[in-house]
């Protein structure tokens, strides 16, 4: 009876540092967006998953962060009608304003080899 506790012990005991692992590694991969008053960011569509469309953005924006709770709630403020309203910073991601990808041009003459 005391082997059959202690091999109940060992798996329970294995088991809590598998999930430990797992916790961590899935942590890890987790990325945290920090923002600030004033900063820009895109809003998540959550519309979408009553409506879905193949070619339809998720995300809309941009607005303005209008100003942060301590639980992790923005007021955000739509720039176009200037209507202001509370969302979870999950459904926020950071808007990158004017990104333009640099195009590295090569010669010719760096093709062919002499």
């Amino acid at each position: 009876m005391d082997e059959l506790e202690e091999l109940r012990n060992d798996a329970f005991e294995n088991a809590k540092i598998s999930k430990h692992k797992m916790k961590a590694l899935h942590d890890k991969h987790i990325l945290r967006n920090s923002f600030q008053v004033g900063q820009k960011a895109l809003l998540y569509n959550s519309l979408l998953h009553l409506f879905p469309g193949k070619l339809r953005t998720k995300w809309i924006g941009p607005f303005v962060i209008k100003s942060i709770s301590e639980h992790g709630a923005f007021e955000v403020e739509n720039p176009k009608n200037g209507n202001v309203f509370k969302v979870n910073g999950h459904r926020l991601k950071p808007y990158l304003e004017n990104f333009v990808a640099e195009v590295e041009t090569l010669d010719v003459e760096d093709l062919i080899p002499l």
